[in-house]
């Protein structure tokens, strides 16, 4: 069966989930969103693998839109913290697999793959464009078994910035800080006031005019530590990290 040229796969790649689901052009589901554990180990092969199956389980598209965590520049991989280790986060990092998966083609491998346009990018990425309003210096945080973190200018993507990695607290990284390990071992109320104190923290070194805070944790922010955050602070659904694959064929990026 041809490909039908109205709608985009869209894949949102996690350190513990795969969520898809495809849409139309209006960003309205033509499928029910699906979700598998993510595989370990997880070489490059196999990852091209995993996402062939899940398009092969949905309807056809005529494109689609990956989003998976770490440094992606133009569709490479540069670096995937999760995806390098020998089972998955917090888990260590696997010298073979850090091999295969540095400066791999992603894009160019699943464009081929999948026998359709494919668009790679980092996935917080992918969420910041199914919600950014496009005016404006917007920052988009996802926030799910680590931290994921976007920039957009004027509704232009910037260079990425793997912020996750960034020392904090005698030395250990915000991806550790506030992830779910930590919301699970601090309990939310906790773990909320947290989020609150890095968002202060945050806001003089980025001077957003908007910050957007997703992902799958994001409900578990208590509603006075969000009203403390200031009115620029907005909480998104989780449902944008799949939405945005359509308006993320949209996105002008840097060169």
């Amino acid at each position: 069966m041809a490909n039908d040229e109205r709608l985009t796969l869209s894949v949102d790649c996690g350190g513990l989930f795969l969520k898809s689901c495809v849409l139309d052009e209006s960003g309205t589901m033509h499928s029910k969103p699906s979700r598998i554990e993510t595989p370990y180990p997880l070489s490059p092969d196999r990852f091209i693998e995993t996402i062939k199956g899940i398009a092969d389980s949905l309807p056809s598209a005529y494109r689609a839109t990956v989003g998976m965590p770490g440094m992606i520049r133009h569709g490479v991989v540069i670096s995937t913290p999760h995806y390098m280790t020998k089972s998955g986060p917090r888990t260590k990092i696997d010298p073979e697999l850090q091999e295969q998966w540095s400066g791999f083609d992603m894009q160019n491998a699943l464009t081929k793959k999948l026998e359709m346009p494919t668009r790679v990018l980092n996935d917080a990425e992918v969420h910041g464009a199914g919600i950014i309003s496009g005016s404006g210096y917007e920052v988009v945080i996802t926030l799910g078994t680590g931290l994921g973190f976007a920039i957009f200018y004027g509704g232009s993507l910037s260079p990425h910035i793997e912020f996750s990695h960034a020392p904090v607290r005698r030395a250990t990284t915000y991806d550790t800080w506030i992830g779910e390990h930590e919301r699970r071992r601090l309990g939310n109320a906790f773990w909320s006031r947290r989020i609150r104190a890095m968002v202060d923290e945050l806001r003089p070194v980025f001077m957003w005019d908007r910050l957007y805070i997703g992902g799958g944790n994001a409900r578990c922010i208590r509603q006075a530590d969000l009203d403390r955050m200031g009115d620029e602070v907005v909480i998104v659904p989780n449902a944008a990290g799949v939405a945005g694959g359509v308006r993320a064929w949209t996105l002008e990026q840097y060169k």
